[in-house]
């Protein structure tokens, strides 16, 4: 199972979702590191150190970093997604098809609505 770290703003419900799924995800609250309005470069810094890839939201600024900085243990975007349980099932599922996420950058949206 991957070895995650969430963001900050990363949603607790879907982060609890995915260690139940098996998945080792620490939050920055759980390293100490919560409430200090780290960088995102400080934040890729600690998951580097940590050999974890990064849970996010931050499409936009953590895309521009794996452009820049691809020594990273792996990076999954994610869009906004209120369905926690199966947004963590997406990521799960992604995550399942991967043997490695080192340099990697996988993106999970939510899908698209359906029209009744």
């Amino acid at each position: 199972m991957a070895r995650l770290l969430a963001d900050e703003n990363f949603p607790l419900p879907v982060v609890d979702e995915l260690r139940r799924l098996g998945h080792e995800v620490l939050t920055l609250r759980d390293i100490g590191q919560a409430g200090q309005a780290l960088s995102d470069e400080a934040v890729l810094a600690v998951a580097r150190t940590q050999q974890r890839a990064i849970l996010t939201l931050n499409r936009k600024h953590f895309i521009r970093l794996h452009v820049t900085h691809s020594d990273h243990a792996g990076l999954v975007v994610c869009t906004f997604d209120p369905g926690f349980v199966a947004q963590a099932r997406r990521i799960d599922a992604v995550l399942q098809t991967e043997q490695s996420l080192a340099g990697r950058m996988l993106r999970v949206n939510r899908p698209a609505a359906v029209d009744s």
